[in-house]
C-alpha cells in the first residue's frame, strides 16, 4: 500500500508525550529497557577476566587465551551485528516491544549454554548466539527509549543508560576475583556465566510492564490504542504530580503503513541523509575498535606484561568505574551545552589522552596500577563519546527506519571496529612488545579523534528537539527533509 492509498491520520501523540513531566512510569522504562546495558557489559567483562583461566589445564575446555580474546570475542561481535540487522528489521516491522522480550530470550538461552561448554566449538557458537541476542537488543531498546523519553531529557537519558553498560562491566570484573580464587578451575567460570541468567530473568520480569512505542503504533494502524496508551499514563502522572497537563497546540498528520521496504529505507539513509550516514558509520567504527579492542583484551594485557592473572578483576572494575562516572556526569552537558560540542569534545579529547598512554606505555614508564589509572581518564571521555554514538543514530532518521537505522550503524561499525579490534589487539599483545601494544592503543586513538573531527562538520543540533523535528516521519503528509 503506497502513502497515497494509505489512511491519514492527524495526532499529538509525539508532543504529548514530549511534554510530559518525568515520573515515576518513566523510571519504570529505564529500569525495564536500560538495564540490558547491565547484562551486555558483565557478558564482555566476564569473557575477558576468564581468558587466562580458561585456557589453563582443567578448565574443561581445550583453548587458548588469545583464542578467548580473540576468536570468542570476535564471534560475539559477528554475532551482535547479524543480530542487530535481523532483529532491527523485525523491530520496525513487528514492534519494539515483542523484540525487546524476544531478544531477551535469545540472550538467556546462550548464555546458559555456554556456562554448560564442553568444548571449544560450543563455546564459539554460544558466544555467538549471546551477542546474536545482545545486537537485537541494542536496535529494539533504543528505539523505545527514544521513542518513550521526553525530549527534554533524552540526551542525557540516553548517553547515562548506555553508559550503565559499566556497571555490568564493574560487577563482572569484581565477581571474577573470588569465583577464579574460591570454585574449582572448571566451575568458577561456568557460574560467572550463570549469574548472567538470573540478572537477565530478573530485567525480563521488569520488562513485561514496559508498553509498545505509541509512536510506532500510530504509523502501523494502531492509533486508537497509541491515544488510549498515552492517555492512561498522562492520567497516572497527573494524580502523581497532582498537577493538571496542558493539551499541546502541535499535532502532525501521517499515511498510515505496516512495513517499510528494504529499499526504501536504504533510499532515505543514503540518498536523502547522506551526510547523517557518513556521520553514523564514523562515530560508530571508532567507538567500536576502541571498546571491544579494550574490554575483550584487558586481562591479556595484564598478564603478558605484568604477569596478573586471576585478579585482572580489580583493575578492570576501576576501569568501569571510570567509564560510568564519563556519562553520568557529562550526560547532562549533550542537552544544554549541545550535542555537536560535547560529541566532538569526548571523542577526540579521549584521543589525545590515549595516545599519551601509548608513548608512555612504549616508554616503559607504567606500571599496572599507572596503566589502570591512565586508561580509566582516557575512557571517562570516551564512554561518553561512544554512548552518544547510539543517541546520535537513534535520533537523525526517520521513525519508520529508527530501529533498522541504528541496527545498520552498529553491524556495519561493530563489524569494521568490533571484530578487528580484539583480533588486532590480540595479535599485538600476544607478541610481549611493548611498541606493538602501544601501536594498538595509537590506532584506536587516531580512528576516536577522526570521528571526533567528522561530528564537528556533520553533527546535528539535536538537542531538545522533538524527533519529528529532527527527521520527519517518512509518513507524514508533507515531504520530509532531507540533508
Amino acid at each position: 500500500m503506497n502513502d497515497a492509498q494509505a489512511k491519514a491520520v492527524t495526532t499529538k501523540v509525539p508532543a504529548r508525550l514530549d511534554r510530559l513531566p518525568w515520573s515515576r512510569w518513566h523510571w519504570m522504562i529505564v529500569i525495564g529497557l536500560g538495564t540490558v546495558w547491565i547484562l551486555d557489559g558483565l557478558e564482555v567483562t566476564i569473557i575477558g577476566n576468564l581468558s587466562a583461566t580458561l585456557a589453563k589445564e582443567g578448565s574443561g575446555l581445550a583453548i587458548t587465551q588469545a583464542q578467548v580474546a580473540g576468536t570468542a570475542a570476535a564471534l560475539y561481535v559477528a554475532g551482535a551485528c547479524l543480530g542487530a540487522l535481523f532483529f532491527g528489521w523485525l523491530t520496525d516491522r513487528f514492534g519494539r516491544k515483542k523484540m525487546f522480550i524476544i531478544t531477551m530470550v535469545v540472550y538467556l538461552v546462550a548464555t546458559a549454554a555456554t556456562a554448560f561448554s564442553f568444548s571449544a566449538w560450543w563455546f564459539f557458537l554460544f558466544r555467538f548466539l549471546t551477542g546474536f541476542g545482545i545486537g537485537g537488543e541494542y536496535a529494539a531498546i533504543n528505539s523505545a527509549i527514544d521513542e518513550l523519553i521526553p525530549s527534554r531529557h533524552r540526551g542525557r537519558i540516553d548517553i547515562i543508560i548506555n553508559g550503565s553498560y559499566w556497571l555490568g562491566a564493574a560487577g563482572g570484573a569484581l565477581l571474577t576475583v573470588p569465583l577464579l580464587n574460591n570454585l574449582p578451575l572448571n566451575i568458577g567460570w561456568r557460574v560467572a556465566f550463570g549469574l548472567g541468567v538470573v540478572l537477565g530473568l530478573a530485567i525480563l520480569l521488569v520488562r513485561r510492564h514496559v508498553p509498545e512505542s505509541p509512536r510506532w503504533m500510530f504509523i502501523h494502524g494502531r492509533d486508537r490504542e497509541a491515544e488510549d496508551l498515552v492517555g492512561e499514563v498522562e492520567t497516572r502522572i497527573e494524580r502523581e504530580k497532582g498537577v493538571r497537563l496542558d493539551e499541546p497546540s502541535q499535532s502532525m498528520t501521517i499515511h498510515q503503513r505496516k512495513a517499510i521496504g528494504f529499499g526504501r529505507i536504504a533510499h532515505t539513509m543514503v540518498a536523502r541523509y547522506p551526510r547523517r550516514t557518513v556521520l553514523g558509520l564514523s562515530l560508530f567504527i571508532g567507538q567500536a575498535f576502541l571498546y571491544n579492542a579494550i574490554t575483550f583484551g584487558y586481562a591479556q594485557i595484564l598478564s603478558t606484561f605484568f604477569g596478573i592473572e586471576t585478579e585482572t578483576g580489580y583493575y578492570f572494575a576501576v576501569i568501569a568505574v571510570g567509564n560510568f562516572l564519563g556519562p553520568l556526569l557529562l550526560g547532562r552537558l549533550f542537552d544544554t551545552v549541545g550535542r555537536i560540542p560535547m560529541i566532538s569534545g569526548t571523542y577526540i579529547g579521549s584521543g589525545v589522552l590515549l595516545l599519551g598512554t601509548a608513548w608512555l606505555f612504549n616508554q616503559g614508564m607504567l606500571t599496572a596500577v599507572t596503566l589502570t589509572a591512565c586508561w580509566c581518564v582516557v575512557l571517562f571521555f570516551a564512554s561518553a563519546g561512544a554512548s552518544s554514538a547510539y543517541l546520535t543514530v537513534s535520533e537523525i532518521f526517520p521513525m519508520e527506519t529508527r530501529a533498522m537505522a541504528i541496527a545498520f550503524f552498529y553491524a556495519i561499525g561493530t563489524f569494521v571496529g568490533g571484530v578487528s579490534g580484539p583480533l588486532i589487539f590480540a595479535s599485538l599483545v600476544e607478541s610481549g612488545r611493548p611498541g606493538e601494544t602501544a601501536l594498538a592503543f595509537s590506532i584506536g586513538a587516531a580512528l576516536m579523534i577522526a570521528a571526533g573531527l567528522v561530528e564537528l562538520f556533520l553533527g546535528v543540533k539535536a538537542e531538545g528537539k522533538g524527533l519529528e523535528d529532527i527527521a520527519a516521519p517518512l509518513s507524514t503528509a508533507s515531504a520530509p527533509a532531507s540533508d
